[in-house]
């Protein structure tokens, strides 16, 4: 998509902490490596990528850890072995589901 301009974002980059995301062996292993947690490497990797994130957190704490990413870079390894997770689908909900979809269709926002 950068060829059209159009610039790829993360607005949910830790899947809520979801389907077992901060436990995943993958990401746990390599947040090992580079002493730092699940949810910096999950930022990290979305960063090397080029995709803006925004990760959400009302601790301050946390909110300080998101955005102590940029002083490591995962290596080529690390990268193949996080996107050989993918499964296709959404962690939070199913883009695929026909309900979610008109539920989706339906949300009013009044400002």
């Amino acid at each position: 998509m950068r060829e059209h301009g159009v610039q790829h974002e993360s607005w949910g980059p830790l899947a809520e902490g979801g389907q077992g995301f901060f436990d995943n062996p993958v990401l746990v292993d390599i947040a090992r490596a580079h002493d730092k947690s699940v949810a910096q490497i999950a930022l990290r990797w979305l960063i090397q990528r080029e995709i803006v994130t925004i990760p959400k957190s009302v601790r301050p704490e946390r909110m300080a850890e998101n955005l102590d990413v940029f002083d490591f870079q995962l290596t080529d390894d690390d990268m193949a072995r996080i996107t050989g997770l993918d499964t296709a689908r959404s962690h939070i909900f199913d883009h695929h589901d026909p309900e979610k979809v008109t539920w989706l269709g339906g949300v009013r926002f009044d400002t």
